[in-house]
């Protein structure tokens, strides 16, 4: 009875059977030919790439060779009342003169209460006091011209590709008729005309030279913080420098008339009586960094732009704009009053 059952449902719905595994393998055959879609990064604009996050890197200065302290003066100083331009060019390490002309100042007794003066020369880098940066003229960008051939020259030759149909190694050909002369011409080989042979090329004898004793490089990277200094007058010492005190220099006590020496070689940027409570004062400029004040002169023997040597005689000691004859010395390193006890060498 099962096998007449089981033959008549296979012989009535084989069909279906066979019609449903057939879809079956099509549903299972679209999901499997499915591919991923493509993801795409919206984190950036259209067009660009992704940004990418580097490390912050902070840049650092490297200190100046041989310096001791870094300049502290300011790009510009605006003028207070009771200054005056060879009292500003002193405290700034700078020869008066040189001041005013990068201000334009004609009179330079007279400047004005807050008027702003540059203390570096135009086109100098300067220095902002507040922000530090530095900030320096542009360079002009150089200009590159066409070159053109003079008028009439012929125009230079084609240069033709060896990969290009018309590139030929060889000479061009030359027909003759034919003729037994010919003939006899061509088994001799080509004309001595034809075939130039380069005769060898000798390298010039080149004689060794004698080695040279190598000087020594010249370390000037510290020159501006090298001076050579000496007591400008002899005396005993009656006061001595102090920032609490405001004591700028020291005071040499000596007889009127006492030689007043230079105490290192350099320009006399200042010689007068200009500055309130110096008297007959004398400014020596050594470098870039250092200048020296000598001070309560009787006689200055020594005019502005002169140059001085190191123990040149440059006054005599005097009791000027003081109540007791004495020198009155500074050194000044980049306008700022230092204690001369440590440059001077032992007394």
């Amino acid at each position: 009875m099962l096998l007449l059952h089981h033959s008549f449902f296979a012989r009535h719905h084989a069909p279906l059977l066979w019609l449903a595994v057939a879809l079956l393998a099509l549903l299972l055959a679209g999901c499997a030919s499915r591919t991923r879609a493509p993801v795409e990064d919206r984190s950036s604009p259209p067009g660009r790439p992704a940004a990418v996050v580097l490390p912050a890197v902070t840049a650092t200065t490297p200190a100046t060779p041989g310096s001791t302290e870094t300049d502290w003066r300011p790009a510009t100083y605006t003028v207070k009342r009771g200054d005056t331009l060879y009292q500003v060019a002193l405290d700034h390490g700078l020869d008066y003169r040189e001041l005013a002309a990068w201000n334009t100042i004609e009179n330079i007794n007279l400047i004005r209460v807050g008027q702003v003066l540059r203390l570096t020369a135009p086109g100098d880098a300067t220095v902002a006091a507040s922000t530090g940066v530095v900030t320096t003229p542009l360079k002009p960008v150089p200009v590159v011209t066409e070159s053109r051939a003079p008028a009439g020259t012929p125009p230079p030759a084609a240069v033709v590709s060896r990969n290009s149909d018309n590139f030929k190694s060889s000479p061009k050909a030359v027909k003759e008729p034919y003729s037994e002369q010919a003939v006899r011409e061509m088994a001799k080989g080509p004309p001595p005309d034809v075939v130039a042979v380069a005769p060898p090329t000798v390298a010039p004898r080149v004689e060794p030279k004698a080695e040279l004793p190598r000087t020594p490089a010249v370390d000037t990277d510290d020159d501006d913080n090298k001076v050579d200094w000496i007591w400008p007058a002899k005396g005993k010492v009656v006061g001595n420098f102090s920032e609490t005190a405001n004591l700028k220099g020291i005071d040499i006590a000596g007889a009127a008339g006492t030689p007043v020496l230079a105490s290192a070689g350099g320009t006399v940027v200042y010689a007068g009586t200009g500055l309130r409570g110096y008297g007959k004062l004398i400014i020596i400029k050594h470098n870039k960094t250092y200048l020296s004040a000598y001070a309560h002169n009787r006689d200055i023997l020594v005019k502005e732009g002169q140059q001085v040597t190191r123990g040149q005689k440059i006054a005599e000691m005097g009791n000027t704009d003081t109540t007791e004859v004495k020198l009155h010395f500074e050194i000044r390193r980049l306008g700022k009053p230092m204690d001369p006890a440590r440059y001077l060498p032992p007394a």
